[in-house]
């Protein structure tokens, strides 16, 4: 059975006058149908960049994106515009990626208009049924969205990429912005849609608290590229790259009896501008030696479905 979306060595880099920055570099996994990937690292790292260009937002540099098994890298013209049906995103900042000049129902119809193929009558009934669907009362269809609290503000922008039936939608840190009570309905809100469409999803964010809630599968990124990939319940129970364990060691811990100590990590970040082949997370690992900095780390299978990029994690496990 092919995977709903795979990518194949993607890569994305940005000329900046000091050179190549490498945002995305040689990333490779696959999405099954109906499930969640959790992209999680540090801000910078670039797993904001992986999902717009997954979605054709921005070019890739190198590499393919495969939707359905066909090759979507380069298409244009009317393929992307079917493209562009299939695949969504919801974005970080609710405050931000609605426009302030345009009433809750319009922005909500807006992709249905564009697309040409609904009448006046069946795009109010079509803003209705996906205002009610993500939990937005009607009444509030001529709001703007200044007069909405966050929470709401988040739930126009999950109806807008939900009005075309997407296949895959990309939620760039959707809950980051929300007080912590609203992210709790947020994510249930996401995962019920889920269910109920069979809709998948990548979702990126630095709280691992959230991924490890909505995930079936994580991947860690590390300066551009995957150092780590597993099924969500393994990675947080039995985590094997060494920025794993640190990123983990961070969470605040209720248990008074066993405490986790975090790991400290030292060292400066290693410039993602013309990277060296070697580790890029060399200066700042417990564990590296002389030839950590030197030989290209290349993401392994260590055990079923769990990847790992390090080539002494038999030896720290």
């Amino acid at each position: 059975m092919l995977p709903l979306i795979e990518t194949r060595n993607l890569s994305k880099y940005f000329r900046v006058p000091a050179g190549m920055l490498h945002a995305v570099d040689n990333v490779s996994f696959t999405i099954e149908k109906g499930k969640t990937l959790g992209v999680v690292g540090e801000s910078g790292c670039g797993k904001s960049t992986l999902g717009r260009t997954m979605i054709r937002l921005q070019e890739a540099t190198d590499g393919h994106i495969l939707l359905n098994g066909e090759d979507i890298t380069h298409v244009s013209g009317k393929k992307l515009k079917e493209v562009r049906k299939k695949v969504q995103i919801v974005f970080q900042d609710p405050y931000s990626s609605l426009n302030p000049r345009q009433r809750i129902e319009n922005t909500i119809r807006e992709p249905l208009k564009n697309s040409g193929n609904y009448s006046r009558s069946e795009l109010k009934e079509r803003a209705s049924t996906l205002m009610e669907l993500v939990g937005i009362d009607t009444r509030l269809r001529q709001s703007y969205p200044h007069e909405l609290d966050g929470g709401r503000r988040q739930r126009v922008g999950i109806a807008r990429a939900l009005a075309l039936n997407p296949e895959f939608i990309v939620c760039d840190e959707p809950v980051s912005s929300l007080d912590v009570s609203i992210q709790a309905q947020v994510l249930n809100l996401l995962m019920d849609l889920q269910d109920q469409m069979g809709v998948t999803y990548m979702f990126v964010t630095h709280d691992l608290s959230v991924v490890r809630h909505i995930s079936n599968t994580i991947c860690v990124m590390y300066l551009g590229e995957v150092v780590e990939m597993s099924p969500s319940k393994e990675l947080f129970s039995s985590s094997l790259h060494p920025y794993t364990k640190a990123l983990l060691s961070a969470i605040p811990s209720l248990d008074i009896d066993q405490p986790m100590r975090p790991l400290p990590l030292k060292g400066e970040l290693t410039s993602p501008i013309n990277p060296k082949p070697g580790c890029r997370f060399f200066p700042r690992c417990p564990y590296a030696e002389r030839g950590c900095s030197q030989e290209p780390q290349k993401l392994e299978e260590i055990s079923a479905q769990h990847y790992v990029a390090c080539h002494r994690v038999r030896e720290i496990n």
